[in-house]
């Protein structure tokens, strides 16, 4: 059984740093696509970042510069390094996954089969 348990959310003010986590089990993790999504409140999810089993990643535009993924495929596990982090950053960060490589859209919500419950970050001015 797939599972993704994500941590380290929690509140900063406007330019403080949070790393999320993502613990994952139940599938081959270095085989897999991952990545990191948010939902602003009232918003739909979007994706912020991913990472495939080679290290290639992927960012949306507007975290560029500022949120780092990286994975320890040995530990398997998934993190966010997020710096100087803005009110719009705030929302519910989902870890997701898929086992593939190479995906044509690998921020696209869509590709993902495996899910974690989210972890709330909160970014206040």
């Amino acid at each position: 059984q797939v599972q993704l348990v994500e941590s380290g959310g929690g509140s900063v003010q406007t330019g403080g740093s949070l790393r999320l986590s993502c613990a994952a089990s139940g599938l081959s993790y270095s085989a897999t696509c991952m990545a990191w999504f948010r939902q602003p409140p009232g918003q739909t999810r979007e994706g912020v970042a991913s990472i495939d089993g080679d290290g290639t990643t992927y960012y949306a535009d507007s975290v560029k510069g500022r949120f780092t993924i990286s994975r320890d495929n040995p530990k398997d596990i998934l993190s966010l390094q997020m710096n100087s982090l803005k009110p719009e950053d705030s929302g519910m960060y989902y870890c997701a996954a898929v086992i593939a490589f190479g995906l044509r859209s690998p921020l696209s919500e869509s590709n993902y089969r495996f899910w974690g419950h989210g972890t709330q970050v909160t970014v206040s001015s």
